[in-house]
């Protein structure tokens, strides 16, 4: 047996991304609002296919978050949904049934749900 230790290597940058689409809806949120808040991206166990990705607006962080700004507006995300969406990218998807932030080009996902608000990690 090697008595060698194995380190794991740290990721030099955890990013996630945000189109121009969903920094300029943040930044019309945040103008409607009339206060400074940003969005958050939390993903829990649950829905269609394993764990959902959800979004709220909120005006506080932690310790345990990581901000992420493009254009002005910031997205925030915990540090243990970041191991689910390091990476990834934030989109506003505005379609005749509904407009939400998405989720897109997850490279920590597997497989998705039909609308996108769910997923199976890899």
């Amino acid at each position: 047996m090697s008595s060698e230790v194995v380190r794991q290597q740290q990721k030099p940058h955890e990013t996630v991304g945000l189109t121009d689409r969903c920094a300029e809806r943040l930044a019309e949120i945040i103008k409607e609002e009339g206060r400074d808040v940003f969005l958050r991206l939390t993903v829990e166990g649950g829905g269609c296919s394993g764990f959902q990705y959800i979004f709220t607006l909120d005006d506080k962080t932690t310790g345990e978050d990581s901000i992420f700004e493009r254009d002005g507006v910031r997205l925030v995300v915990d540090n243990v949904s970041l191991l689910f969406v390091d990476g990834a990218t934030v989109d506003f998807t505005d379609e005749l049934i509904r407009s939400s932030f998405q989720v897109i080009s997850n490279p920590n996902s597997a497989s998705s749900c039909g609308c996108g608000s769910s997923f199976t990690a890899k």
